[in-house]
């Protein structure tokens, strides 16, 4: 730690925080003002095996206790998000730039995901199959993969954690997780709550801190048994190669490019009002964001106009003042944004709306980009192939429902997309022919925990919620009892 910011935490190995040996910090800014809040140290490789080998350690015990122990403990980390919830949403508020409700949101959310997922203490099901032989029974039971390796983005990073921790360890999982460097302050203070008030067995839950060579550490260990990652498309590709010498299995949470098809008949005002919050939310800075869209001719002027008049109407500014858009997360994703949008101007589209940062007193430091829209765009230009992970968004006009489905088909990526129509025959084509992995028809972003979150093409593989996305975190053995 820097004299100014003494020790907030470091790393949790084996049920201690320890000083960390490394030299090296990472600096965590406020993006509303670019001021420093913390400096966190960088594990070593020493202390990423260390953390590694305690997770090993406790796993055997935790993995034969009874799940429904197992559940009991998930189910009081999520109530310790209930009890610090203010505290938690005020530094994400800091360190994300969430806006507050937004910030509570995801705390509440991620609650309600911890006691969801620890209701499957009592359902981790197998099969029991008649044998070929005489007094014979197989018997296919589901035990847990091993140790997890939980790499955390820096746009929900409560939500996230939740998203590994609560599955993993109720599948009787031990766990390392990764905090993302840019924002690692609240599952930090988390991760010392859990320790101050939950009873897990040390080592069942380790935290490093550190940026990619971390990461690099973790998915590349033998004694790692399944790595889950939500990040973007790129990292999740080299995870992938760096897993592969050890055949780790690997789930991956990537990007997205989420089509929103506004068919003739949808209701233009609820349909602008839900692509709207769809794009929006949390900056723009969420994997499922409505990112392209696509209205039928016959109603293109009308929803134009229309989503024109309501994105003026967005608020922007400081995130403790609760508007409906804060500042982007760093200097880097700003300049992408940017970078994007000057290159929908070069390439001959129009921008109709913002495009660039809004001006006053408020918005001389941090990371500032008004919401923007965009007209005139063809399906090549890169605005509609590239993830923009900011609020900005392309409007382009279709002429059938085959045109809408062959340019929302026409991506890398296959993690959401959006329709609106009261047109029950279009609706089910759009659902059987769309590539992603969800569907949201005439409603806006937002996932249920009891459903599955899964991307296609390089939005990612192995899923995340509901009964699938829980049982990823285990492993089928076959048992033949022969009892003759």
């Amino acid at each position: 730690m820097s004299a100014e910011h003494p020790q907030p935490g470091g790393h949790y190995i084996a049920g201690q925080w320890r000083d960390s040996a490394g030299t090296d910090y990472t600096a965590v800014r406020n993006p509303a003002t670019e001021e420093v809040l913390e400096e966190y140290p960088n594990a070593t490789p020493a202390e990423v095996r260390e953390a590694i080998d305690a997770a090993n350690q406790a796993q055997v015990d935790w993995g034969r206790r009874p799940a429904k122990e197992r559940g009991d403990l998930v189910r009081e980390v999520a109530d310790l998000l209930l009890a610090h919830q203010d505290e938690l949403a005020s530094l994400l508020v800091e360190e994300q730039g969430k806006p507050r409700s937004v910030a509570e949101g995801e705390i509440a959310a991620s609650a309600d995901l911890a006691e969801y997922m620890a209701e499957w203490d009592r359902r981790i099901e197998g099969d029991i199959l008649p044998g070929d032989s005489r007094d014979e029974s197989i018997h296919l039971q589901r035990q847990p993969v091993g140790v997890v390796a939980g790499i955390i983005p820096w746009n929900y990073p409560i939500a996230v954690f939740i998203r590994k921790f609560a599955p993993a360890l109720t599948a009787g999982n031990a766990l390392v997780a990764k905090p993302s460097e840019v924002t690692p302050m609240a599952t930090i203070r988390l991760a010392e709550l859990i320790d101050e008030h939950v009873d897990l067995p040390d080592g069942v839950f380790n935290l490093v801190l550190g940026a990619g060579e971390t990461g690099e550490e973790l998915v590349t260990s033998p004694d790692v048994d399944m790595i889950s990652m939500t990040g973007n498309v790129e990292t999740g590709k080299q995870i992938m190669r760096q897993a592969a010498d050890n055949l780790t299995e690997v789930s991956l949470e990537l990007g997205g490019k989420a089509p929103a098809i506004v068919w003739k008949d949808a209701d233009i005002d609820a349909a602008v009002e839900d692509v709207l919050t769809a794009r929006i939310t949390n900056t723009g800075q969420v994997c499922t964001c409505a990112e392209r869209v696509y209205v039928h001719s016959s109603v293109r002027e009308e929803f134009e106009e229309k989503y024109l008049d309501a994105a003026r109407e967005i608020s922007v500014g400081p995130p403790e003042d609760d508007p409906d858009m804060g500042p982007q997360v760093n200097e880097r994703e700003f300049e992408k944004t940017e970078a994007a949008v000057q290159r929908a101007r070069e390439q001959g589209a129009e921008v109709r709306l913002g495009g660039s940062e809004p001006s006053g007193e408020a918005f001389e430091r941090g990371y500032w980009y008004e919401p923007t829209v965009v007209t005139g765009v063809e399906q090549d230009m890169d605005i509609m192939q590239q993830e923009v992970f900011g609020p900005v968004t392309p409007i382009m006009e279709i002429d059938s429902l085959d045109q809408a489905i062959e340019y929302a088909n026409d991506s890398r990526y296959g993690l959401s997309a959006y329709l609106f129509t009261n047109d029950y025959r279009v609706a089910m084509r759009a659902a059987e022919d769309l590539e992603f992995g969800e569907t949201y028809i005439n409603r806006t972003l937002g996932e249920s925990w009891q459903a599955h979150h899964i991307g296609w093409n390089e939005s990612g593989m192995g899923g995340e919620d509901g009964k699938y996305g829980f049982l990823k975190y285990t492993q089928l053995k076959t048992v033949y009892h022969n009892y003759s």
